[in-house]
């Protein structure tokens, strides 16, 4: 058997391939835009806060430089970035615009297939984006552990932690409105008060544990803990066990909000 058959094989008997598979080609005529952005971002990223910024913070963080210290912070921040960028407007056009999932439903396709082909897609998008960041990082010196390399299936996690709570809300809200407010009232906040650019202790007691509540502070902790070869700030059980909390939870949300529109 060919490898295309083999392949052929394999998306009949798990349709969710084949929605993935429809993403993946879409993408393929789009990827070249993106590829250096992937690149620069974190390139300018780290020259602006971890060479520029940490210039100014002469002890650094915890006894690491600043720039070490930050990298991991910006890795999972870039995970949250991509993973919910996927997952809001994307997902709403294909319900309220170009109506894909409607085709997809029609053709037919089981409400799981279509969210877990599409979240794959998702995932796929922040494995490329934080291995990417991973790899510029590790040109500017600022991996101090072999152990970096779980940066990624932290950054997987966490991604899809993201992702599933935010493909039900893409799917419920009747605006594309209300995506804005997601970004500027949940998703900038959760950037700049989990933990990437300063320790949470430095915020007033109060809303610490706030921090402590978001997906982001225990991706980012699991990050710096991999990048810098130290133990995580709570257990690393705990922190896995909380983000696939968020994850199943969203997934059955999810899953729910798409049957309610796509169900008749």
């Amino acid at each position: 058997m060919s490898v295309a058959e083999r392949a052929g094989a394999a998306v009949s008997r798990v349709p969710a391939l084949a929605v993935l598979a429809h993403y993946l080609v879409g993408y393929r005529r789009t990827w070249r835009a993106g590829v250096f952005s992937s690149f620069l971002l974190p390139v300018l990223t780290v020259l602006g806060f971890g060479v520029g910024v940490g210039a100014y913070v002469h002890r650094g963080v915890g006894g690491v430089s600043y720039l070490d210290w930050l990298v991991p912070g910006l890795i999972a921040s870039t995970a949250l970035q991509v993973a919910v960028a996927e997952s809001t407007w994307p997902v709403h056009s294909n319900f309220r615009w170009i109506r894909t999932y409607h085709a997809q439903v029609a053709a037919p396709l089981r409400i799981g297939d279509i969210l877990a082909g599409h979240l794959a897609f998702v995932l796929f998008r922040v494995l490329s984006s934080t291995a990417a960041f991973l790899l510029v990082t590790a040109l500017f010196g600022a991996l101090r552990s072999p152990w970096a390399v779980a940066v990624l299936p932290v950054s997987l996690l966490l991604g899809l932690a993201l992702a599933a709570p935010v493909f039900a809300f893409s799917a419920a809200v009747p605006s594309d409105s209300y995506l804005a407010l997601l970004f500027r009232f949940a998703i900038i906040p959760m950037t700049l008060f989990a933990g990437v650019f300063f320790p949470v202790e430095s915020l007033p007691a109060g809303l610490r544990p706030v921090a402590y509540a978001t997906p982001l502070w225990h991706g980012v902790d699991l990050c710096r803990a991999a990048t810098l070869g130290v133990a995580p700030q709570w257990s690393v059980a705990g922190h896995l066990l909380y983000l696939a909390g968020w994850a199943a939870a969203g997934w059955l949300l999810a899953r729910w909000m798409f049957r309610r529109s796509l169900v008749v």
